[in-house]
């Protein structure tokens, strides 16, 4: 069993889905934590029966069947027993980062670039989130009984969007002046950043990290 099983295992524990519900469900749910393909959520189903957890039927729509997914008994157990056990380290995935990591391999122009689409994906993910949960205010949650949960969740979405939006600036900021992407080291700014790290503090609006025209625009406003 992984990870991805047991998010589906949950899904499960809701209601009975088919394939492609389960699939439409975790693109509105699952994507902000555990963002998978649509391949692999459409045979985990098959997997969680094979093992037990699940059962499955037909259902005619029309000219056509489907299969439709229900937990066991012995499916909930194996849920509440993963609940009960540690959690791997959060690992966060986004090429953009990688892109960072490797942009000496282009210029400041292509890191602009890539930091602009990430800003732009950042917030689109964060209208998302507050389209939810202005559904749940008007009582659209699906489910609820759990909106408890759901909006506790978004409170960490939230957030994380907004530290990447205010990174995003951040950034844009540190590279303005660079020359290029290339071999830099580590001159007096990187270092004076290496060191705010070093004391544990936050880079974003740190007074010893204000830019002289970041000063004299702050003065003018």
């Amino acid at each position: 069993m992984t990870t991805t099983s047991y998010a589906v295992l949950a899904l499960l524990s809701l209601r009975a889905w088919t394939g492609y519900e389960l699939t439409q469900q975790a693109a509105r749910s699952l994507r902000y934590a555990w963002p998978k393909s649509e391949r692999l959520l459409y045979s985990e189903p098959k997997k969680l029966v094979a093992l037990g957890y699940a059962t499955t039927h037909t259902e005619q729509t029309g000219r056509r069947t489907r299969n439709v997914y229900t937990i066991t008994d012995q499916g909930r157990q194996a849920l509440s027993e993963w609940i009960a056990t540690p959690t791997a380290p959060p690992q966060l995935e986004a090429e953009a980062l990688l892109r960072l990591l490797f942009a000496d391999h282009g210029t400041v122009a292509d890191l602009t670039a890539v930091l602009d689409q990430l800003d732009i994906d950042a917030r689109e993910l964060h209208d998302s989130v507050l389209d939810l949960m202005n559904g749940y205010l008007r009582g659209e949650h699906p489910f609820p009984q759990r909106t408890h949960l759901s909006v506790l969740f978004a409170t960490f979405q939230v957030e994380l969007f907004t530290l990447i939006e205010d990174w995003v600036e951040f950034a844009r900021r540190e590279i303005a002046d660079w020359p290029s992407t290339k071999d830099l080291g580590m001159d007096d700014r990187t270092r004076l950043l290496t060191q705010v790290l070093v004391a544990g503090e936050s880079v974003l609006d740190h007074p010893r990290l204000a830019k002289p025209h970041d000063q004299s625009g702050s003065q003018g406003s």
